[in-house]
């Protein structure tokens, strides 16, 4: 399959922006990398309150699939880490690289 990018913006909690980036570091990165992921990098906009990364993948199946695979994996299920415990609004969005 080609690669797919995601842009993903995450509006947090009040309070929260510093605690999930931790976990998201610790936790949500390993597993993704572990699963096929890559991770383009990864920003703190704290005027807005969000956290902002891109995610990608390249392989055997698409991206939904392989995501699906992440959620339903034994290792996310066992963070016992729900996001709308950290997140207000996400936007996630399918971008192309063009330089």
């Amino acid at each position: 399959m080609a690669r797919t990018t995601q842009l993903r913006t995450y509006t947090v909690r009040n309070g929260l922006l510093d605690d999930w980036v931790q976990r998201w570091k610790a936790e949500i990165v390993p597993l993704r990398l572990e699963l096929g992921f890559t991770i383009g990098g990864a920003w703190v906009d704290r005027e807005r309150n969000q956290f902002v990364w891109l995610v990608s993948y390249e392989g055997p199946e698409t991206f939904a699939e392989r995501n699906a695979m992440y959620w339903a994996s034994p290792a996310r299920k066992a963070m016992g880490l729900d996001p709308d415990d950290y997140l207000v609004r996400t936007d996630d969005r399918t971008v192309e690289e063009r330089y």
